[in-house]
């Protein structure tokens, strides 16, 4: 059965993807992703702010108010122009070579020099044009068949041609990016698998999920994406704070984060329990408090000075005959005494502030803890580098029965344990122990094969459902009933044989 989204959601997805129509267009102050060929990164739009990628650098400024995926070329003086379409030149329509036997890469086949490259760049001669001149220039590539000469245009192309295309961030976007440059900090977790977890984990909008990952904020990232604004997440963090790096790279609006709540797993055993305090930061913002305690010393270093001060301008005064130097000892006495106002009133601020927001922060935990207890979870999703048996065991209890719940290990062996531990445990069926095989293709007119280098594995996922826990009898329990007790069909007939 098909869930009808609400209309706004269904607009918002539609943005997101660039829906009918132009599509969104490329705003200051946005995350955009730079992408060449396979290679992506992500990057702030601002004004004057010089980037760095594949040993291009360049200017977003010329690219702001164009549509995204759109493709620039980079001009001199780092300035961004959109591409302009060119037909297929005439070169890649030469006679070829019917093999490569006789071509020796003795590297004497090109006449061009890194000298010649180097000055047909300074001239702002364009990487295309640069090209044309290499194969013209070259001895061999007549020789050459027309699969080894689209290769070669191909490479010179990649190294000559300085082409960037702007897209909008994603999931497969950044999943891919972060896979290809930093496996290490999402804990190799693959594209593919990513994807599993979303549909494994049901993640669709109206759900209140619970997320558990050190991935830097990308499967957090991916599953407020797939859910658009609507419901409610709980992301469990180790440590003092939550790490979202992946996630502020997807640009989504201030919208998305009102209903993000955060919890430290270190208080999650207390909550289960029943001991769950936060007395440990204060209750109110108390301004009266805070300037007696704060401001005491300060008062009192105050009224000292005041006081040296006021008896050094009368010394002065009674020494000094001339008015215009007493007017000019008072006027820095004043200057004086009004920076050190100015001084201890920003402390005062600074205090303020930062009670202000501890006070927030308790606040935002206990309602985090409120919907907690109220253990009726839509879903869980665990993708950590801690072992998953107790981070598993702890947080489904606040699933809700007849729930979906997901849990990725770069290793299998630790799921093979959470394995056996949930059966054991029971409250769950369905269980499944899986791992997604990748393999790239190259798809070219009759050259289609796989590729050399492919993914070596993009970790395992254990997946399964919540049912209601018999606390009074256990898995274990119900297999040694079954074991030590016959049905009544064999007892009737063993008594038969006795007979």
């Amino acid at each position: 059965m098909r869930t009808a989204l609400p209309r706004r959601a269904a607009r918002g997805a539609a943005a997101m993807e660039g829906g009918p129509g132009p599509g969104p267009r490329i705003c200051e102050g946005d995350c955009a992703v730079l992408k060449r060929d396979d290679v992506f990164k992500a990057v702030p739009v601002l004004r004057r702010r010089k980037i760095i990628f594949e040993k291009q650098w360049f200017y977003l400024d010329n690219a702001i108010g164009h549509i995204y995926g759109t493709t620039f070329e980079v001009t001199s003086g780092g300035n961004l122009q959109p591409k302009q379409e060119v037909g297929e030149t005439a070169t890649e329509t030469k006679e070829a070579g019917t093999d490569n036997r006789n071509i020796v890469d003795d590297g004497k086949s090109q006449k061009l020099t890194h000298d010649d490259i180097k000055a047909l760049k300074d001239k702002g001669i364009k990487g295309q044009e640069i090209v044309q001149q290499l194969i013209e220039n070259s001895t061999t590539f007549r020789d050459k068949t027309e699969f080894a000469q689209d290769k070669y245009i191909k490479k010179k192309k990649k190294k000559y041609e300085a082409v960037i295309t702007i897209v909008k961030p994603s999931t497969r976007i950044l999943s891919t990016m972060y896979y290809a440059r930093e496996p290490g900090k999402i804990n190799h977790l693959r594209y593919d698998t990513l994807a599993q977890m979303l549909t494994l984990g049901n993640i669709r909008a109206g759900n209140k999920m619970i997320v558990m990952e050190t991935c830097a904020g990308l499967v957090l990232g991916a599953v407020m994406e797939r859910m658009g604004g609507y419901g409610s997440i709980i992301q469990m963090y180790p440590g003092g704070g939550p790490v979202r790096a992946a996630t502020t790279c997807f640009g989504f609006p201030k919208v998305f984060f009102n209903n993000l709540h955060e919890f430290p797993l270190s208080k999650v055993d207390s909550l289960l329990s029943g001991t769950f305090s936060t007395e440990t930061l204060p209750s109110e913002p108390e301004d009266n408090a805070l300037g007696e305690e704060e401001s005491n010393g300060v008062t009192d270093e105050k009224q000292i000075s005041l006081q040296e001060t006021e008896e050094e301008s009368a010394t002065e005064a009674a020494m000094e005959i001339n008015q215009t130097e007493e007017q000019e000892t008072m006027d820095i006495n004043a200057e004086d005494v009004e920076f050190k106002e100015n001084k201890e009133k920003e402390n005062k601020e600074n205090v303020r502030e930062k009670q202000r927001k501890q006070w927030e922060r308790r606040k935002k935990l206990i309602e985090t803890a409120a919907l907690l207890r109220e253990r009726n979870a839509d879903g869980l999703i665990v993708a950590s580098k801690f072992h998953p048996t107790p981070l598993l065991l702890s947080l489904l209890e606040f699933v809700a029965p007849s729930r979906p719940f997901v849990v990725y290990c770069q290793y299998k062996e630790p799921l093979l344990e959470c394995y056996t531990k949930l059966r054991e445990r029971g409250g769950v069926i369905n269980l499944k122990l899986s791992e997604t095989w990748l393999r790239n293709y190259q798809v070219l007119p009759d050259r289609s094969h796989p590729k050399l280098t492919m993914s070596g594995g993009g970790g395992y996922l254990l997946s399964g459902i919540t049912v209601v826990l018999d606390k009074g009898r256990s898995d274990s329990s119900n297999l040694e009933v079954l074991k030590t007790e016959e049905p009544s069909s064999k007892r009737c007939k063993v008594q038969d044989l006795h007979c």
